[in-house]
This record gives C-alpha cells, structure tokens and sequence, in this order.
C-alpha cells in the first residue's frame, strides 16, 4: 500500500535523524512500523522494516510460503514449550528448594518421548517439504524457456525459441524516474507473459552467480560450464518482480539486479515482435524437446 510504504519511509527517516530519541519513542516507532510493514510488502519489491516474506506470486511460491508458515509455527510451539520447561525446571528444582537432589539418571517414558515426539514432527514437516520438493523439479511441464546468464555484474537473458537475447544492466540512481526503486530497476528487464509456466537454464560466465526473485520463490546458482534448471509460473499480468544476486561475485555485486515483468499476453505478443526487430541474433540454438526411452526406440 503506497500510503503506508511512504508513512515507513519517512518514519524510519524521523527515527534514524533523531540521535537523542528516547527508548518509549523507539519502541512505539519499531511497533508501529511492524504492523504497517505487513500492508505494505503487497508490492513484489522489499520494503522498510518489512516483517514477512513478499507476496507469493505463482502456485511455487504459494506452496514455498505456506511451508515457511507452518515451520514457523512449529518452531514457535517448540520453544515456548522448551522455555516453558526450563523456567519450571529452574524454580521446581532450584537448590533452596532441593537440599539433596534426587539421583535419578533414567526415565524410561521420558526417553520414549523425547525420542518418539521429535521424529514424528520431523515426519509431519517432511510431507509437505517432499512435496514442495518434488513440485519444484516439474521442469518438463513448462510452456516457454528462458536462458538466464550471469555476467560481472549484469544478467544477459535468451530467449532461445524466439531468436532474442539482451543484455540487463542496472539503471544509475541519477536516471531513475520517479516511480522506479533504487538498485532493483534495471534498462532491459526480462519480460513474460502472464499465466505461463517458464523453465529458467542459469548459467554463468564468470564467477559464480546467484538468480534470486523472492517473490517468485526461485534462487538458484549461475556456475560457468554448468547450466542449472528452475520453473516459475507468472499468474497475473502487469506486476513486476524485484531480485537480485545474492551471491557475494566481487566488488558490484550490490549493483546486479533482477526485475521480471509480466504482461497479459496481448502485450507481450507486441513486446516480442518489437525485440524481435531489436534483439535478433543468430547465434542462439533453438531448445530441442526432451528425448525419452521410448521415442528414442
């Protein structure tokens, strides 16, 4: 919600301009920020102080964030049940209290359950992370592909069954125009169409690289001489997904961003036709289909 990402801007402004800010101030302005941060992350770029994950985009991401829910609320339960029992065990058993301790050294129902209780967690939380597991490695159920190389420091996209590829380098903070955020906004973004399932081959060309949109849940690794495999699908058209390289590759790796722009397909289908005309090269080999066992007989 722009109101309340321009409220946190500037809030986090007063705070940081205010060196003799009294404890009370920081703590209500640290309160304050934390629950707006959440209505604000609805944009696909970080935030402020923001407090939760950006906004899925796509059934990978969704699956990703509902897992990251439920493991937080797991490991939430799982501490307050060891903190709980450590504070009892440290006022039941505390020495005023216990002269002569007891020298019990087993329990054999205590050490069932400390055995048995963790692993049928561990089981609870495998089944949905097999799951995301699995769903993630569906590479061969994609509509498009997009190659994907990391460069020091920019990202050079190919659209092999097309007949494109560019360069994206990060815009300078001086050309920025108003609307477009710093160090995330770059002069070529890779573009896709809504509603479509891409497969992504990573690469790289140098150092070792690091393709990471949060919101679309993908990070996946850029080695030179390896080319890596990762989906995502787009659902909605006319938003724009941040990232960046989030592997340390030398002294600009803080200037590599990632932006993804989805357009409805109508849109796309004119973006294409005009990279077509400004992006041709002829020296891009068309992705050929998967050979099988059985068309190979």
């Amino acid at each position: 919600m722009p109101i309340l990402a321009k409220f946190n801007a500037h809030f986090a402004q007063f705070l940081s301009g205010r060196k003799a800010a009294n404890l009370a101030g920081v703590l209500f302005g640290s309160v304050v920020l934390a629950l707006t941060a959440t209505g604000a992350a609805h944009a696909a770029a970080p935030v402020p102080w923001q407090m939760d994950l950006q906004p899925p985009a796509g059934s990978l991401a969704e699956m990703a964030t509902d897992l990251h829910n439920l493991l937080l609320v797991v490991i939430t339960l799982i501490s307050l049940f060891v903190l709980g029992l450590l504070i009892y065990v440290g006022v039941r058993f505390r020495a005023s209290r216990n002269p002569n301790p007891s020298k019990t050294s087993h329990h054999t129902v205590i050490e069932i359950l400390w055995t048995v209780i963790p692993v049928l967690i561990l089981v609870g939380i495998a089944v949905p992370s097999f799951r995301l597991l699995y769903y993630m490695d569906r590479t061969n159920e994609t509509d498009m592909v997009i190659k994907v190389t990391g460069n020091q420091w920019y990202w050079n996209y190919t659209y092999p069954d097309e007949g494109i590829s560019f360069d994206s380098y990060m815009v300078d903070e001086a050309d920025l125009k108003p609307d477009q955020p710093r160090l995330l906004t770059v002069d070529y973004p890779m573009v896709v169409p809504e509603g479509t399932r891409i497969k992504l081959l990573i690469t790289g060309n140098d150092v070792m690289h690091s393709f990471f949109v949060p919101s679309l849940a993908v990070q996946i690794y850029a080695f030179i001489g390896r080319t890596n495999e990762a989906w995502i699908d787009v659902p909605v058209g006319g938003q724009t997904y941040y990232g960046q390289c989030n592997q340390i590759c030398g002294v600009n790796h803080a200037y590599m961003p990632i932006e993804v722009k989805a357009l409805p397909k109508a849109e796309y289908a004119a973006w294409l036709a005009q990279a077509k005309e400004e992006f041709a090269s002829n020296d891009i080999v068309p992705v050929q289909p998967e050979v099988t066992l059985a068309s190979a007989k």
